[in-house]
């Protein structure tokens, strides 16, 4: 099985690069770039993009302290923090470092395909050319007007120009996002109808470079909706770009479709998930805690302030951000009291030998014991929220969202249940959220009624917190007259282990029954058909057996591609790690503009009824 490829770039948003390292003493730098690299993705970039040319340069925190030689003309740059929003270590460049020409070098250029960049490669070469040739490497497609105006000023000096497709951030193994949490208040704000096209047409090109990345050529489909139409406009904008890519490969042959399917669903598909809290350590964590670009803060102990980075290189984060928080809490301090246990030696004999062992080992030893204490104390601080009021809530909102109480008998009256929760002195957030499932719960309530909740949540001046979701597709206020049937669900009586987390996201429906190939094609139009032979069992006919490719030996079975417009919540990811661990043959990849909690998925849906003025915001720079 082939995962994304986390390891290649953690993050990378290039505006304009290049880099000439003459004689191992002089850096000359770069125009301006917005770039984040770990150290590991920049020496493999390098050997993507030549064997014979000096070496890429990328330049972040990190690696201005691994390159001494960087200081020897130190460039001047700042910082924009109004950036790191998101991302783990985003970082604003702008170097004024004038580059000398270095004619006998050659340079190798890694950008965007913008205006932008291509004007400051010409501006290389044009009148007179600071490098002996350049190696350009697009990060996406190079519109032909670009392509055509470069070609017209520098051609003669360009060794090699390709687009390596790498225009989407691989968050995690199976995950992965377009970087553009903006795509939000563009698609579904009434203000911001003119950019919808464009920002739809960037995520189609983006989702074809991740399939690209994948080789795939998957059938594309769509959930059909009466009331938005933003998950068919953007099928038919990827299944045609994906025509055009596609039309010929490297080796002058047509590429056919492959065992793959994408499917488009937007977010008001399901607005139950990303307001329930949710009881998982990762999902839980990022909506009880204060979690900035992935930054876990915390104090120790002796009252240090620390930081921990909860990513893929954190083996035990990996290990743990699925299981359920009471699991979590349980087994984590066993890991600490097995580490010290260990630690120790079992026979009391001390001896050289025995001396240098352990002293070989303790970094390992403190390692380990480092991630366990920082997930100690973040489990900890997912409790202390949950014993104060997430339990309550939990079960009132499990109530509403499933329709269920926990003897699996049906809630005949919803206010019943939230009627507690507006009397207790719960936060507002926490009262809107009850307010919206409850809304869910019935496919919308009269106007009148929707007036008395506002009220009793005293949010009077804020109510757009909750009529906005109208802007989604979602039903808010409807006649009392006219009965909203909501769809079936699976039965997972038998799955369900805890009471206080019944609730299964819709999505996790849809990649079951795509896997089995249950799909109602009237619900999940075909945008374009996928091979006769796919099935996401892995089960292929006689007639479509073929000698195995490099690529089909790395993995097995289908693969299924899911992609939200709107944002993506942490259960609807972990929904495609579990579905992929039970089917096996068929992996499941899920990703969207961004990744959202509930406290940013409510922000974004008050403003949708501001204007682009009142959103807009400007960052404060200052010069480190």
């Amino acid at each position: 099985m082939m995962c994304l490829p986390y390891f290649i770039l953690q993050e990378v948003q290039c505006e304009y690069f290049a880099y000439t390292h003459p004689r191992n003493d002089i850096l000359y730098s770069l125009n301006t770039v917005k770039i984040t690299f770990n150290f590991e993705s920049l020496l493999l970039l390098m050997k993507i993009a030549v064997n014979h040319l000096i070496m890429i340069f990328a330049l972040s925190a990190v690696l201005l302290l691994k390159i001494p030689k960087l200081h020897k003309y130190p460039p001047q740059f700042y910082i924009d923090s109004g950036s790191l929003h998101h991302q783990a270590a985003l970082i604003m460049l702008t170097f004024v470092i004038h580059r000398e020409p270095v004619l006998e070098m050659k340079a190798i250029y890694f950008m965007t395909p913008t205006a932008k960049c291509v004007e400051a490669l010409i501006a290389d070469f044009k009148p007179k050319p600071k490098y002996k040739a350049a190696y350009v490497y697009f990060t996406d497609y190079c519109p032909d007007e670009l392509f055509n105006n470069m070609k017209l000023y520098c051609a003669k000096y360009i060794r090699v120009c390709k687009e390596i497709n790498i225009s989407f951030m691989p968050q995690e193994a199976q995950v992965f996002t377009c970087d553009n949490p903006e795509a939000f208040q563009s698609i579904y704000s009434p203000h911001c109808q003119d950019k919808k096209k464009k920002t739809l047409e960037t995520l189609a090109d983006q989702l074809v470079t991740l399939c690209a990345t994948l080789d795939e050529y998957p059938g594309v489909r769509y959930k059909k909706d009466s009331n938005m139409v933003n998950a068919k406009t953007l099928a038919e904008l990827v299944d045609n770009k994906l025509a055009r890519h596609y039309e010929m490969d490297d080796s002058g042959k047509k590429k056919g479709k492959t065992q793959a399917q994408l499917l488009i669903v937007e977010r008001g598909f399901d607005p139950v998930s990303p307001i329930l809290h949710e009881l998982t350590y990762q999902a839980m964590a990022y909506d009880l805690i204060d979690i900035q670009s992935d930054t876990y803060k915390y104090k120790s102990k002796d009252g240090a302030e620390k930081q921990a980075l909860l990513n893929e290189d954190d083996m035990l984060w990996v290990k743990l951000r699925h299981k359920h928080i009471a699991e979590v809490s349980e087994q984590i301090p066993k890991m600490v009291k097995e580490i010290s246990a260990n630690k120790k030696q079992p026979d009391g004999k001390i001896t050289i030998s025995n001396l240098a062992q352990m002293m070989k080992k303790m970094p390992s030893f403190r390692k380990q014991l480092t991630e366990k204490t920082v997930h100690l104390q973040l489990a900890e601080d997912c409790m202390k929220h949950f014993s104060n009021n997430v339990e309550k809530l939990c079960k009132a909102e499990q109530d509403l969202a499933v329709g269920l109480d926990v003897d699996g008998q049906k809630v005949k009256d919803p206010m019943r249940t939230l009627l507690p929760v507006l009397l207790h002195p719960y936060s507002t957030h926490d009262k809107i959220r009850a307010v919206l499932l409850y809304i869910f719960s019935l496919n919308g309530t009269t106007d009148e009624n929707l007036s008395k909740l506002i009220q009793h949540v005293k949010i009077e001046d804020q109510r757009e917190f909750i009529l906005n979701w109208k802007e989604l597709g979602v039903p808010i206020i409807t006649s009392s007259s006219i009965f909203n049937r909501k769809p079936p669900r699976r039965d997972r009586s038998q799955e369900e282990k805890y009471n206080l987390s019944r609730w299964t996201p819709v999505i996790k429906d849809v990649m079951e029954d795509a896997v089995e190939n249950k799909l109602d094609t009237r619900e999940w139009p075909h945008q374009s058909e996928c091979p006769a032979a796919w099935n996401g069992s892995g089960a292929v006919s006689a007639r479509q057996k073929h000698k195995a490719s490099a690529q089909d030996e790395r993995r097995t079975g289908s693969r299924l591609i899911i992609f939200v417009i709107g944002g993506i919540t942490y259960s609807e990811m972990r929904s495609a790690y579990e579905v992929t661990q039970a089917v096996k043959s068929c992996e499941v990849i899920i990703g969207s503009s961004h990744i959202l909690t509930p406290t940013s998925l409510l922000d974004d849906i008050k403003v949708l009824s501001k204007g682009p003025m009142e959103v807009f915001t400007i960052d404060e720079r200052s010069n480190a």
